[in-house]
Formats: C-alpha cells, sequence, structure tokens
C-alpha cells in the first residue's frame, strides 16, 4: 500500500470536518481530526497526531426497512439463488422486490457486462426502492471499480489507469438521509457474501437477530476496538479514534487498545485496524450486528490473491458487515470508512448498509458486504 494521502478538495470530504450536532446523550462527543485536513496541502501522513478539531454526526429522523429492499439473484450461481431464497425469508421480502437475473459467475465483470446489469437494475426498480441487497460472492468488481461502487456512482474507467487518484465523491456521506434515492439520488447496495452457503445463511440470520437487540434495559455493555498498530501506511484511522470516551449509558464501552487484543474479544460490536493481516483466531465473540474492517490494499478482493486477509475473514468469524478495498487505493483515509462516523450513525438506529456507506466518503473502489438491514439500536418493526 502505498504511502500517500491527498487534501480534502470536494464537499463530501469537507463534510468530514463539518460540526453537527449529534443528540442527547452523544452530543458531547469530540473526534479528534488530523491536522493534514484542515489546509488544501496534500501531506503525508501516518495517523500519529490529531488536531483537537470537533467531528460529529448529523441527528437522525429514521432508517432504512425491508419495504424499501430489493433483491438481485443471479439465476446462473447455485449459491445466489439458494441465498435470495433465504434473505426473502428472513426479511419477508415481497415478489415485487425481487430482481432475478443471469450473470457471469466470476469474480470480475468487464464495463459492458456491467451496463448490463445496471439497465436492468434500473429498469425494474422503482422509487420504492432504496438500497439493494445482492445475493451473491462474485462477481465483486467492475474492472476496477467495486460492483457496489458502480452500482451507486457508475462505472469509472478513469480510476482504472490510477487507483491511487482521488475518485468521485459520495454525497451521501455523513448525511442525515434515510431516502439515499433521492438523496444523493442513488441506490447503496450490499453483498451477502460469505465463503459458502451455510455462512451465508448464518449471516443473514445474524443480521436478523440484530434487530433492536442492544435496547434492551440493564443489558450488559458491548465493546467498540479502535485497534493500533504499528503497521505505518495502514494505521492512518488512528487520527480519527475519539478523544473522550462515549457516556455509559449507552452500554457501547470504546476502547483503544493494541490489535492483540482482538482474538477472542468479548461481546464485539465494533472492530476497526489497519494491517494486511487481521488476527481474528480465536473468533471474537460477536454481538448479532457486529461490524469489523481493516485498512489495507485489498481487502475487499474476495478470491485473496494478495494474501491479505479479506472482507470473507471478518464475516467468517461472526461480523454480520465488514467492508474493503478491490484495488490499489493508496491509503486515502477517505477511502475507508471512518470509525467515529460509521460508529456514531449505527448508534443512532441506522442499519448496516446505511453506518457503513455513510462512514466513507469515497466509495468507488469500497465493497460492502454483509446484512444490509441489521440494527441492533433500532426498535424492530412488524413485518407486512
Amino acid at each position: 500500500m502505498a504511502e500517500r494521502i491527498i487534501a480534502c478538495r470536494d464537499r463530501a470530504c469537507r463534510t468530514l470536518w463539518a460540526a453537527a450536532r449529534l443528540c442527547g446523550l452523544l452530543s458531547s462527543v469530540a473526534w479528534a481530526a488530523p491536522a493534514w485536513a484542515q489546509d488544501a496541502t496534500p501531506k503525508v501522513s501516518t495517523g500519529a497526531s490529531a488536531a483537537a478539531t470537533p467531528v460529529q454526526v448529523p441527528r437522525l429522523t429514521g432508517r432504512l426497512h425491508a419495504a424499501d429492499i430489493g433483491l438481485v439473484i443471479n439465476t446462473a450461481d447455485p449459491y445466489s439463488v439458494a441465498v435470495g431464497a433465504h434473505y426473502i425469508a428472513a426479511r419477508g421480502l415481497q415478489p415485487a422486490q425481487v430482481l432475478r437475473l443471469e450473470l457471469p459467475v466470476r469474480a470480475v465483470l468487464q464495463r459492458e457486462e456491467f451496463e448490463a446489469l445496471h439497465r436492468s437494475v434500473e429498469a425494474y426498480f422503482g422509487p420504492a426502492t432504496q438500497a439493494l441487497a445482492l445475493a451473491w460472492a462474485a462477481p465483486y468488481a467492475v474492472e476496477c471499480n467495486s460492483i457496489t461502487g458502480a452500482l451507486a456512482l457508475g462505472f469509472d474507467a478513469a480510476l482504472c489507469s490510477n487507483g491511487c487518484a482521488a475518485s468521485r465523491s459520495s454525497g451521501y456521506f455523513n448525511s442525515a438521509s434515510v431516502r439515499p434515492l433521492f438523496i444523493p439520488g442513488w441506490r447503496p447496495s450490499m453483498l451477502l457474501a460469505a465463503r459458502d452457503l451455510d455462512g451465508a445463511r448464518a449471516l443473514i440470520d445474524r443480521g436478523v437477530a440484530a434487530d433492536g437487540s442492544l435496547l434492551q434495559k440493564g443489558r450488559a455493555s458491548v465493546q467498540a476496538l479502535l485497534l493500533t498498530t504499528d503497521d505505518a501506511a495502514r494505521r492512518v484511522r488512528m487520527a480519527f479514534y475519539p478523544t473522550r470516551p462515549l457516556p455509559p449509558a449507552l452500554g457501547v464501552d470504546v476502547r483503544i487498545a493494541p490489535a492483540e487484543v482482538l482474538p477472542g474479544a468479548a461481546r464485539l460490536l465494533l472492530a476497526t485496524t489497519g494491517s494486511a493481516r487481521v488476527g481474528l483466531e480465536p473468533a471474537p465473540q460477536w454481538v448479532p450486528g457486529g461490524l469489523g474492517d481493516h485498512l489495507t490494499s485489498f481487502g475487499g478482493d474476495l478470491q485473496g490473491a494478495h494474501g491479505q486477509s479479506t472482507v470473507l475473514d471478518w464475516i467468517a468469524s461472526g461480523a454480520t458487515a465488514s467492508h474493503g478495498a478491490v484495488s490499489e487505493p493508496c491509503n486515502h483515509p477517505q477511502k475507508f470508512p471512518h470509525p467515529q462516523v460509521l460508529l456514531l450513525h449505527y448508534l443512532q438506529g441506522s442499519t448496516a448498509i446505511e453506518a457503513y456507506w455513510k462512514s466513507v466518503a469515497w466509495p468507488q473502489q469500497s465493497l460492502f458486504v454483509g446484512e444490509p438491514l441489521s440494527a441492533p439500536f433500532a426498535a424492530p418493526v412488524a413485518r407486512r
């Protein structure tokens, strides 16, 4: 991973540092912004230093529900057909919410193949469909773009000649929008991907089990582990770690700790780190709805061809959603989940797909994997 970061020049990146009050118990949380974000001069950062500028997230007034989801099934892939059937049953989706089509069953689509998929999605789903669940593990990339990034922002061919360049910014980043098709005007998506069919079914079941599970009065506290590392190129998000704990009443113990504490960690809600390989043995004791990711070059290459841990390692360990890059992004923090934004949106009742997508300013190379509707801090709603 190249050790290069560029300064914030577009609106989505500047929004990263916008001061918008959260509400209630979260209003006192201060998040430190790195010094290089305060001006327009490109700098290299290792994430070792931070300014005292508070960074907060907007007050949210809703979230996505099962009726807002469109499911896409690849009829050429037995895994996709079976996972899609399980998801329909688990989330009570209606026939009109399901698009069945045929795609190549391989890791990377060519642009022409992707454009045919995109046209089919746009023609089938109407304004009621705000987000997509993709019922497969492959394809996960469109040339150098992630399939989730390309479906939302459109395919970016220029990025393939320089993956380390700034990519298209997301108008969804750290926003209060609960209707993404209207603001910013596209649908976020997430892959229902796992190493095998049993793993995918377990992933879906964890997402369903998460709903409202952390709203119980008097429940045991859960952990959010913000992990430190000596890997200079990959530790840039350490500059975004909070300067104060969350209020105890939230029942979330935010810990800044060395990466060695991750294996076997108890009651884990969130883990974020930076490394080529992640220690997940023994597996953490994830609560349903747990989120985990690591900043590295190819965490979204689900074939693991680069010798790095991938999103699928997080899912196999028991996480309910994760994030990784499908092509070399360099270590721009804008291309990876911002830990504070991710956690504070989730704590307000956002779903996993909303919290993860809203935490990435430049998501073109970002692969989002997991059960989209997982919402442990939101009151569950009755099925239709």
